[in-house]
């Protein structure tokens, strides 16, 4: 196991009806700008129990985050802080409405000249408004981690701060319930390969985060098709184990001391940013040829996914291998999901359109080792063709 520093101060609270908790986490005498996203908030009951927990708050709204929260539309929310000297950030929504939300806070205090160089030129953030979030949409683990990522120009990219870490949050499966398909498909892919970037890498005999990401993994094969079926649906225990998995999948815990990967998501994010194609989408077609293309570098752990996983113990181990890469494809399909670039329209001349972003941005370089050069990145997406 890798040396590691591990901490995770953010309170979860969790379960039906804990929305009322937000009484009690923010200071009464904050002033609290309420941020969410296309106001689906106000058709679900959320809103009205945001609303009713901050009745003794002086408190203000900021709506219409998009998904791949754009850096124009965060700007906007600086006026507003300005005009009536907000000092505590709620977002209510998903993984898009948090990452905005955290760059709201880390823009508000930034001393530089431009903001975006947050995230443009990683520059430090020293200091942000503090943050309290109540989850809609359960996928991205942001309501407990450092990370966000922002948009602009079609420029999709991340930046980290622990200055951004949210102080709270509430997860009540029960506002899970109104969510459509497509939303339940992408949070519980997005969460799923989150484990994978942190587990498909090389050992380093961390049993406990191993087991643990094997765990969630199990977890989400098994409750995400019942989040989709008419006899199981509106199930809270399933909704439950969903939204806590994909907490658990990326608030730094399964990856403390283990290698990391990201190239899936590195690519990934060229496509949501060229093409506009959902985050988690992304990923179910790069993940499988990510795995097909490092086969061997990866080769002792994608045995161990087989086996642990898939409970897969008949063949050799490359027959198992590929066995557990194509029921890898066969889960993302009954959620739903691509598995190939044909299936969201690409193909071979956007290769080259998608590497050109790549080396744009920098990421020339992915993987746990450093390997996936833009040749690799090259093979990958053909591979996905």
């Amino acid at each position: 196991m890798l040396n590691f520093s591990f901490e995770n101060q953010t309170r979860i609270h969790f379960g039906e009806g804990q929305i009322s908790a937000i009484t009690n986490e923010i200071p009464r005498d904050a002033k609290v700008l309420v941020v969410y996203g296309g106001g689906s908030i106000k058709n679900n009951g959320v809103y009205d129990q945001v609303i009713s927990a901050l009745k003794d708050h002086t408190w203000f709204e900021f709506s219409g985050i998009e998904p791949n929260p754009l850096y124009d539309t965060l700007m906007k929310a600086q006026a507003l802080i300005k005009e009536h000297d907000i000092d505590y950030l709620l977002a209510v929504g998903g993984g898009s409405v948090v990452d905005g939300s955290k760059f709201i806070a880390a823009a508000a205090l930034y001393a530089g000249d431009d903001p975006w160089d947050i995230v443009a030129k990683q520059q430090k953030v020293e200091s942000a408004l503090p943050i309290g979030v109540v989850l809609t949409l359960p996928a991205t683990g942001s309501e407990t981690n450092i990370g966000a990522v922002v948009t602009r120009d079609g420029n999709k990219l991340p930046f980290m701060s622990s200055a951004v870490r949210p102080q709270f949050a509430v997860l009540d499966p029960a506002v899970t319930l109104s969510l459509s398909e497509r939303q339940i498909s992408n949070g519980v892919v997005d969460a799923f390969i989150h484990t994978m970037e942190q587990y498909l890498t090389y050992s380093v005999n961390a049993k406990v985060q191993d087991r643990f990401a094997e765990g969630l993994l199990q977890t989400l094969i098994e409750e995400g098709p019942k989040a989709l079926l008419a006899e199981s649906k509106d199930d809270l225990e399933v909704r439950g184990n969903i939204m806590w998995s994909a907490t658990m999948a990326l608030n730094g815990l399964i990856g403390a001391g283990v290698p990391q990967d990201w190239s899936t998501h590195m690519i990934g994010h060229e496509l949501t940013g060229t093409y506009g194609i959902d985050h988690a989408r992304t990923l179910s077609i790069v993940l499988p040829a990510v795995m097909k293309v490092r086969q061997q570098d990866k080769h002792e752990k994608l045995l161990q996914y087989a086996q642990r996983v898939w409970h897969i113990s008949e063949g050799n181990e490359e027959q198992q291998i590929v066995q557990a890469i194509q029921l890898t494809e066969n889960f993302f399909q009954s959620m739903g999901m691509p598995i190939r670039l044909s299936d969201v329209k690409l193909g071979e001349s956007d290769v080259d359109v998608l590497l050109e972003k790549l080396e744009l941005h920098g990421m020339v370089a992915l993987g746990e080792k450093q390997q996936v050069t833009l040749p690799v990145s090259r093979q990958i997406l053909t591979t996905a063709l």
